[in-house]
Formats: structure tokens, C-alpha cells, sequence
């Protein structure tokens, strides 16, 4: 592949990246996706990606058909999800990054397995109510925190930062698979077995979840501490204050000139498409009156497009260049949102499905590229924190789009609502094309 010479932001991600290589980064020391330890790594993304593609279309379903919640309370659910990135993702970065990453994923697995279990025996026992829905919405995502942060920080060390694109694309493409066969299955076990009880399933799918990634042999490094100002590393991670740790993340992310385009368009891109996909299923089952089976193969095809992106996201990146694919993906997919704000029976199902695929393959060709550019951009002993710096951001922009979502719904509709999502993907391309990735042919890592 032909590369242009190197901007300056370019340089700076390069030696990044190209510094004394780290153990993990060695020939013989990591794994290769195809080694037992990363197959059941890979194992337990597929179980527990499944049950929760499962869960997140069986709790708020719960909500509209068991307690006949309004659009205001589908929103705040959704809220709720992912409000802990907000509250407590950048101390979680710090504090992840003193800990062994893997303990860190099996107690947030058995943790959301124990709390999703609440919600299938606390509606057969006929007490199942909305606050409780909120309580187990708001924790399990608390533990989420934790499992992304730590699984991201993890992977380097598993498979070298050699082969962190390949493995972060079969990662894509596993979560994509599951997603779409879990929201498929979704629709079908809400009408077989009540909402309620389908969100059992993904409380079971983080329980496997917990017991493969015990069986992983592969030892841990010893979480790397922070070089000092005269070059050396100091072992007492106790002396660094958890403020000023914060602050570095914070500072590496936002003043990285690639680093930074790259959290504002996914940003913005999760903030469009969870607007959409919070207030989709309320307009199928109140408005438009589908059979939630048709809800569930609806979002279905969002799995399948993640899964195209995941595969589309090398050769593209290849052929057009990594930097480039990435905003003119964005501007492919600008009109697109129309489609999905029209949505309706009969053949603008049909054209909002295709929409909503086509939007989710860039969210898989994203998904492989940035992901694996900024884990091979980020040092070892700043993963954590680089990892919560864009969790937050990122996924505060589904906690910002879900409350969005059910405040404009309740004061306008659920239609005007849908348009405002459709407004946000039609800019999700500007912050990439106004950087330095906008002629990037060659991204270190990909």
C-alpha cells in the first residue's frame, strides 16, 4: 500500500507507536488469534454480545408492554444504561489501570448476571416495577464500566499491538454476529416467553461469559506504572494521585490531534443513532403496531451491517486509505436518515431497514479502524485511562441521545424526535474531514 508523507499529527501518532517495544510486543510473548486463550476470549465476546443483544430490546420492551411505561420513562431507561460512563468512566480508567484486567471482566460478568436475574423473578412474583427496572439498568451498567475499560486494556497485552487489527476485526465480527442473531431471536422470545422472562437469557449469557474468561491460562503483566518526569518508572502506583491520573487521560485524548476528530465524530455518530434506537421500538409497537418479532428483525439488520463494515473495514482501508474511508463512509450514510425518519408499513419498513443497515456497516468499518488505531497510539500505562477518556465520551453521547430521545418525544413526538436523529447523521462525517485523517492514507496499527 502507497502512503503519503506524513503530516505532522501523523509523526506524533507514529512515535507513539514506534518507541522500545514493550514485552507485549515481541515476537514469541502474545498471542495470535488463533491460540486457545484468545478463542475463548472470543467465545465469551460471542456469549455474553449475544445475550446482551438479547437484553437491550427485552428491558425497555419491558417496560412499554409489561408496565406500560410512557416515551418520557423509555428515555430515562435508556438514560440509565449508560449513565455510569458519565459518572464514574474516568476514575474507572485509573483504577483499571492499577488492577489485572481480567478478574476486573469476570466480577462485572457475575455482577450483571446477578442483577439482570432480579428482573425475570421479581415480575413473576408480581412486583416487578419501574424503579426497579432503573436500579438494575443504572448497576448493570456501572459493571459494564468496568468490563469494557478492562477489555480494551487487555487485548494489547493478549495479542501484541502487532495484531491488534485483525484481532479487533474478528472481535467487530463476532459482535456483529451476535447482535444479529440475539436480535432476531429477541423479538421471537418476547412473543414466546413474555419480556420479562427474555431477559434471563442475558443474564445466563454473562454467566458462560464468566466461566471462559476463568479459563484463560495466559498470565497477566503486571499493571505498568507511569514513567516519572526524570524517565524511570516508579512501582508505587499509590503515590499518583487519582485526580492527576485522570487529568492525563483526559489530556492525552483531547490534545492528540488524530485522537481527538475521532472521539467527536463517534460522538456525535452515537449520539444520531441512539436517538433512533431508543424511540424505534415504541413507534413499532404503539404507532405502527408491528409484531415484535418484526421489531427484533428490524434492529437485526443493524448486527448484519456492523458485520459487513467489520469485514469491509481492512480492504477499504487498504484501498482508499484508513483516514479517508472513515469520513467518506460518514458522508455516504448523511442522507440515509431520512429514510429512517419515515419509516412507516409496507415498503418504507423496507427502506428504513436498508438505512439502518447501511448506517451500522460504517459503525463497523469505525468499530475496527479507531479502535485499533488508539489502542496501538496509547502507551501501555495510559490504556486505562486513554480507554475511559473515550468511553465517556462516547458513551455519554448515548446517555445525552437516550434523555434526548424521550424529552422531545414527550414535549413534540416520537416522529420530530426521529428527525433530530436523522439530522445528527447527516454531520457525523465534519469532524474527521476537518482534521489531519482527512487525506490520511496510513493510520500506525491498521
Amino acid at each position: 500500500m502507497t502512503t503519503s508523507t506524513p503530516t505532522p499529527a501523523e509523526t506524533t501518532a507514529t512515535a507513539a507507536t514506534t518507541a522500545t517495544p514493550t514485552p507485549a510486543e515481541t515476537p514469541n510473548t502474545p498471542n495470535t488469534p488463533t491460540t486457545p486463550d484468545y478463542r475463548l476470549l472470543l467465545t465469551a465476546t460471542a456469549v455474553s454480545r449475544t445475550g446482551t443483544a438479547v437484553g437491550s430490546l427485552a428491558l425497555p420492551l419491558a417496560a412499554v408492554l409489561a408496565l406500560h411505561s410512557p416515551a418520557w420513562q423509555i428515555g430515562l431507561l435508556a438514560a440509565l444504561s449508560t449513565a455510569a460512563f458519565l459518572l464514574l468512566g474516568l476514575p474507572a480508567g485509573a483504577w483499571v489501570d492499577r488492577l489485572p484486567k481480567r478478574p476486573v471482566m469476570i466480577t462485572a460478568d457475575l455482577t450483571r448476571a446477578a442483577l439482570l436475574a432480579t428482573v425475570p423473578a421479581a415480575w413473576a412474583l408480581g412486583h416487578l416495577t419501574f424503579p426497579h427496572l432503573c436500579a438494575v439498568a443504572l448497576l448493570t451498567g456501572t459493571a459494564t464500566v468496568f468490563s469494557d475499560i478492562a477489555a480494551q486494556s487487555h487485548l494489547p497485552a493478549l495479542v501484541g499491538r502487532d495484531r491488534l487489527t485483525r484481532a479487533n476485526a474478528h472481535l467487530v465480527t463476532v459482535d456483529a454476529l451476535a447482535q444479529t442473531a440475539g436480535r432476531s431471536a429477541a423479538g421471537f422470545l418476547v412473543s414466546l416467553l413474555t419480556a420479562p422472562i427474555a431477559v434471563l437469557v442475558d443474564a445466563t449469557s454473562y454467566l458462560a461469559s464468566a466461566c471462559l474468561l476463568r479459563r484463560i491460562h495466559r498470565p497477566e503483566p503486571a499493571p505498568a506504572a507511569p514513567p516519572r518526569e526524570d524517565g524511570h518508572r516508579d512501582g508505587h502506583r499509590n503515590s499518583h494521585r487519582l485526580a492527576s491520573e485522570v487529568r492525563e487521560g483526559l489530556r492525552f485524548v483531547l490534545g492528540h490531534p488524530l485522537l481527538r476528530p475521532i472521539a467527536l465524530a463517534g460522538a456525535l455518530t452515537n449520539l444520531s443513532v441512539q436517538i433512533c434506537q431508543t424511540l424505534l421500538p415504541l413507534l413499532f409497537v404503539r404507532t405502527l403496531h408491528l409484531p415484535d418479532a418484526v421489531t427484533g428483525l428490524f434492529f437485526a439488520a443493524g448486527g448484519a451491517g456492523v458485520f459487513l463494515g467489520s469485514l469491509l473495514a481492512r480492504p477499504l482501508a487498504r484501498r482508499v486509505g484508513a483516514g479517508r474511508v472513515l469520513w467518506l463512509v460518514g458522508l455516504g450514510i448523511a442522507p440515509l436518515g431520512v429514510l429512517i425518519a419515515l419509516v412507516d408499513r409496507g415498503p418504507a419498513l423496507w427502506c428504513a431497514a436498508g438505512a439502518w443497515l447501511l448506517t451500522t456497516v460504517k459503525i463497523g468499518i469505525d468499530n475496527v479502524i479507531k479502535v485499533s488505531f488508539r489502542q496501538h497510539a496509547t502507551p501501555d500505562h495510559l490504556l486505562g485511562r486513554m480507554n475511559a477518556t473515550m468511553r465517556v465520551l462516547l458513551t455519554g453521547a448515548l446517555t445525552l441521545g437516550a434523555a434526548l430521545a424521550g424529552i422531545l418525544a414527550s414535549l413534540t413526538s416520537v416522529r420530530t424526535a426521529l428527525w433530530v436523529g436523522a439530522a445528527g447523521l447527516t454531520l457525523v462525517w465534519v469532524p474527521v474531514f476537518r482534521s489531519p485523517l482527512r487525506s490520511a492514507r496510513h493510520l500506525p496499527g491498521i
